[in-house]
């Protein structure tokens, strides 16, 4: 597996943005108040991601006291990882484009969905940046040479 483009998530969330943008400037009127439930699903599922990247860290560098890693489920937590990033642009890039109208939009109604526009952005910008941590935290660490010290010239990662 490679590792998370940011540029891919970069898109999306630009891509996100536009369609956030445009689906409040066609239909704002219609909508009823933003809900806080997504601001605190994404919130929550960043302390999570976090808190596993730390456990994992601490597994694959077996530092004392942390029990041995199963390697499917390191596969299964970069799946993860992969996913939540792609999600946490794509909430990212929506609640920024949420953002912008409502802070250009002079009604009071808006003014009021404000906050929860910025804690959208906040808590998918935290689920972006644990999923990254949790990718990291995944990555096999490099083992250090232990041949003679006539190949140190020699490029490390080649055979």
């Amino acid at each position: 597996m490679r590792p998370t483009s940011i540029s891919v998530l970069i898109v999306a969330g630009l891509a996100a943005a536009a369609v956030g943008w445009l689906l409040l400037s066609f239909s704002y009127s219609n909508l009823p108040d933003l809900p806080w439930s997504p601001v605190i699903v994404l919130g929550v599922l960043a302390v999570a991601e976090g808190l596993l990247a730390q456990n994992t860290a601490a597994r694959i560098q077996r530092k004392p006291g942390a029990p041995r890693v199963d390697a499917l489920a390191v596969a299964r937590y970069v799946a993860l990882a992969k996913a939540s990033s792609l999600v946490g642009a794509i909430s990212v890039g929506f609640s920024a484009g949420l953002l912008a109208w409502l802070a250009m939009e002079p009604t009071e109604a808006a003014h009021s969905d404000i906050p929860v526009a910025v804690g959208g952005v906040i808590t998918a910008a935290a689920l972006i940046g644990a999923a990254l941590w949790l990718e990291r935290a995944c990555r096999i660490p490099e083992q250090p040479d232990s041949k003679d010290a006539d190949d140190s010239d020699r490029p490390t990662g080649l055979l």
